[in-house]
């Protein structure tokens, strides 16, 4: 409701003033902008923004909302943003009681930490988030899967505008707005954080959610900030993880990039140099390269994507050096240094000689994560850690203390968002429901979103092998379905594992375009004990990339080529 002379409004007993400093504002119409989403904002008495002092006044119902709440909103207006934020001002959380006591602490603020609060809330738990280092909503929609994935679709945008496997068709190019394709996935972070996490809990009475660094004093209390302890019966880590940053002479002092910082560089890099060729690297280096960026990938081992068989990282590394993209292999940077704007790496070949690589634009590091565990003070309750600093927890998510319990990145288990999900809420139900449920990630589904994307389920060859199950393997190359004849793209193949024993699918991979799209119906496969049998004597409509999942199966018998179209 807005304040106006033809109203009367009874005004808040509790009615609190805070000025904030706000960057990203240029003229008054960003100004205009902020005032008027904040005064819609439910709590918000007034706003007053002046973009030439870059502060802004603002009235609120502190009965209504916090300090915290307040800079949240603002910072889901466009693309400004808070700079003296509420991880500096002294906010104190208490629950609907007035004391510094819950049933559950949650440390993070990412999928698992959100899940976790909503299962929470399903029961009528008292519960307290605690968050510092990225927003609310974590790794995934902030640096993540959504501006990586939003990135990656606009650059085979420029691929398909550039690209034609028909010779009758000759593509004329694409304009490229750089910036523009920033902004606008700026735009989609501060929409869908919003909408996908804080929307999302703003309506929930028991959650209250504070922003700060949390410290373990023991098992059921933490310190906030090094001022405000709260304790709970029950305690949730989902802390996450952020980019492992090797120990390599003079990269700290040229300054580097991480998928953090680089997805809001504004102004198109010239070159990239990525170290590192796991899924994230690999996904920058294809996504920046069509986007008419010069990159290059330093990796340590011996091929991209170390952790897939040869025949996966063959298919994927002839398409990344079709495309421009220098891969070097086996190469391991041992000094880095300044000359002028350019940057110097120094490497180790696989010959055993030394040679000086130049980089003209950025260093980014993709080398991998490390679990955020290192400042949560938990030598004081003896948690106990893997040697890289991960969580030890069991399918249960339980950890070695009985009320503690930890999910997502920060733990041992697979770290995507969506198992993250689903552990921090089977994380709450085991600590308070005497019905205890586990996690089987036998089955589990993952893609690697490069061109052709990279999707899996179940075990692989080399695994079975150490695992001892008698296994048989069948390989369909693309060349062999009609789908990938059609579209003339015949990139990749399809890879299904076997029990020899049962007959039942134990594991499978895709390399195709848009591959990622048929790991499901696999993952589903194995999940439920279907047979590759089961799989060759079902149907698939004929031209679509399914189809393959029959091919494939009929190929631990029959020779494909020998078959007309659609023949079993």
């Amino acid at each position: 409701m807005k304040n106006t002379a033809k109203m009367k409004i009874k005004m808040p007993q509790n009615r609190e003033t805070i000025t904030l400093e706000i960057e990203g504002m240029t003229c008054k119409g960003c100004a205009t902008h902020i005032e008027k989403d904040m005064n819609a904002t439910e709590g918000v008495l007034s706003s007053t923004v002046n973009h030439e002092t870059g502060k802004g006044e603002f009235n609120f119902d502190a009965d209504k909302m916090s300090k915290a709440n307040v800079i949240d909103a603002i910072n889901s207006v466009g693309d400004y943003s808070v700079v003296n934020n509420v991880d500096e001002e002294e906010v104190s959380a208490v629950n609907s009681k007035g004391q510094n006591q819950f049933d559950l602490i949650i440390i993070g603020g990412g999928s698992a930490a959100f899940s976790a609060a909503i299962k929470a809330e399903g029961l009528g738990l008292t519960t307290l988030m605690v968050n510092a280092g990225l927003d609310f909503g974590g790794t995934c929609v902030n640096v993540g899967c959504v501006p990586s994935k939003n990135l990656i679709r606009a650059a085979e945008t420029v691929r398909l505008a550039t690209h034609s496997n028909f010779k009758g068709i000759k593509p004329k190019g694409a304009d490229i707005d750089f910036t523009q394709i920033i902004k606008d996935k700026k735009a989609l972070v501060s929409t869908l954080q919003q909408h996908k996490y804080m929307d999302v809990v703003s309506d929930f009475k028991n959650l209250t959610m504070l922003k700060g660094w949390a410290e373990f004093v023991d098992n059921k209390t933490i310190l906030v900030n090094g001022k405000d302890t709260y304790t709970a019966a029950n305690i949730i880590i989902a802390t996450g993880a952020t980019t492992n940053i090797p120990n390599i002479e003079g990269l700290n002092e040229v300054g580097y990039l991480t998928n953090v910082t680089l997805f809001d560089l504004e102004e198109k890099p010239e070159s990239l140099t990525i170290m590192g060729a796991g899924y994230i690297g690999l996904e920058i280096a294809m996504a920046y390269n069509r986007l008419g960026v010069k990159v290059r990938i330093i990796e340590f081992t011996d091929r991209p994507l170390r952790s897939q068989t040869k025949d996966i990282t063959d298919v994927l590394e002839t398409q990344m050096k079709s495309e421009g993209i220098e891969v070097l292999p086996n190469f391991r940077a041992f000094k880095f240094e300044k000359d002028g704007d350019n940057t110097i790496i120094h490497c180790n070949c696989p010959d055993g000689s030394t040679t000086q690589i130049v980089e003209k634009g950025h260093i980014v590091v993709a080398t991998g994560t490390k679990p955020n565990t290192s400042k949560l003070g938990l030598e004081n309750i003896g948690l106990k850690l893997t040697e890289s600093g991960h969580i030890i927890v069991n399918e249960k998510m339980e950890t070695n203390i009985s009320n503690i319990y930890a999910a997502g990145d920060v733990t041992i288990t697979p770290a995507f968002v969506y198992t993250a999900a689903t552990e921090g809420s089977t994380a709450v139900n085991n600590a308070f429901s005497s019905t205890k449920t586990s996690i089987d990630y036998s089955s589990l589904p993952w893609v690697v979103f490069t061109d052709p994307q990279i999707a899996g389920a179940g075990i692989d060859e080399i695994e079975a092998e150490k695992k001892e199950i008698p296994f048989e393997v069948s390989k369909l190359d693309l060349i062999h379905v009609p789908r990938a004849l059609a579209a003339q793209d015949t990139r990749g193949f399809i890879k299904l594992i076997r029990n020899t024993e049962t007959d039942k699918l134990i594991g499978a991979r895709v390399v195709a375009p848009e591959g990622g799209e048929l790991i499901q119906q696999l993952s589903m496969a194995i999940k439920f004990g279907i047979t590759v049998k089961d799989l060759a004597e079902s149907f698939y409509p004929y031209l679509t990339l399914g189809e393959s999942v029959k091919l494939a199966a009929i190929t631990f018998g029959k020779d494909v080529s020998k078959l007309s179209c659609c023949a079993s």
